[in-house]
This record gives C-alpha cells, structure tokens and sequence, in this order.
C-alpha cells in the first residue's frame, strides 16, 4: 500500500487510491491484529504525512497530504477498536448492522418514531420479563411510591446484562479465530458468510444488552 501512499522514485505523497482501511495499513482482513505493530506503523506513517512536513509543497500535494493524514486517522481509530474492527469488516463483507445504520436512524427521526429493534431470539422471554418491571417501576416512581424490592430486582438484573455484555466480547474473539482460520486457507465465500453471519447475530445481541443496561440505568437513576 506505500507504493501509493508514497512515489517509489521521489517519496512525495501520491493522491489518495480507493482502498479499505485494512489495506491502507497493508493488512490482510482478518480480526486479530498485533496493536502494536498497528501503533508503529501508525506512528511512522503520521510522521511522513504530518501537515507541518508539506509546507514547501505546491497546493495539490499539500491537499493529498491532508486527505491522507485524514484516512489515517480514520483507519487507525477504528482497526485499533476490536468491535468497530468487526463491524468495519462486517461492512465490507456486505452487512451493515441496524444498530449502526444512519438511513434507519435517519428515517425513525423524519418520521418522529424510535428505531425499532427485533429483540434477539435468544432474549425475548428475558426482556419481556424485564420490561415489565421497568414499566412498574416507572409507575411506582410516577406515583410516588418506589418500591424498594423491585430496585434490589432491577440492580440484580442489571449486574446480569453487564456481566453477559462482557462475556460477549469473549465469545467474538472466538470467532475471530474462525474468520481469520478461513482467509488464511482462502475458504469458500459461504464458509465466510456462515461465520460472519454469527458475528452478526452476536453484535445484535450484544448491541440489544447495551440498551437494556442503558433502560435500566434510566429507571434507577432518573
């Protein structure tokens, strides 16, 4: 990828080349990724394309130097982040998680509604146990009379969904493993689809349990 970051005969920065962030660091698009070798080249690669470095450039190179100060940053922020990694890699394979979608978010606010989200599967008796006691507590809360029982209940159940939300990040690295296995044997794409398919499922999941400790935190707090 340097050879079109940089020329190879004069070593002046060359205009950005359409490229996705793996490959702006001359990455393969596997998961697992050694952060500080990301670092160092990080680190190098601001050195040479350090604004303050372009000041004798002529304007078109001084704007390519910026724009590829820009990209870096960008790539950087997210590459060195292992859940905007996946879902960075997720989106080049085709996948846009609905968490992460501005045209859903977009559209719920024109039309003055909250996005909806399908609660996973795997939750739905959980959630709508919990979400009847948030209900009562709002109301007891509204009345004027909290419930002290119901608080200890929320409280444990939201020890619950943090400590899942952890465990969750482990789970991912599990399929990392799996991910990475199936491009280093340059696998079929519906070997690829069936475990991106499940870093999918767990994104959602894992998403879906952020926003329910954030309702709890609401009920308990507001």
């Amino acid at each position: 990828m340097r050879a079109a970051q940089f020329c190879h005969s004069c070593g002046k920065v060359q205009p950005p080349a359409p490229a996705d962030y793996f490959t702006f660091f001359g990455l393969p698009r596997k998961l697992h990724l050694k952060e500080a070798a990301l670092q160092r080249e990080f680190y190098e690669l601001s050195r040479k394309l350090h604004p303050d470095l372009s000041v004798r450039a002529d304007a078109r190179e001084q704007a390519w130097i910026l724009e590829q100060s820009s990209r870096l940053n960008d790539a950087y922020r997210t590459l060195k982040d292992p859940i905007q990694r996946t879902q960075y890699l997720l989106g080049l394979e085709g996948v846009q998680l609905e968490e992460q979608s501005k045209s859903a978010t977009e559209e719920a606010r024109t039309a003055g509604t909250v996005k909806k989200q399908v609660v996973p599967p795997a939750l739905l008796e959980e959630v709508f146990e919990l979400n009847l006691q948030l209900e009562e507590a709002r109301l007891a809360k509204k009345m004027g009379e909290p419930d002290p029982e119901l608080v200890r209940e929320l409280e444990q159940q939201k020890k619950k969904w943090e400590a899942q939300f952890e465990e969750s990040l482990e789970e991912l690295k599990g399929y990392w493993h799996e991910w990475d296995k199936l491009i280093d044997h340059d696998a079929a794409p519906e070997k690829r689809a069936a475990v991106r398919d499940k870093m999918v499922d767990l994104l959602n999941r894992r998403n879906y349990i952020r926003n329910l400790v954030r309702d709890v935190n609401e009920v308990l707090e507001g």
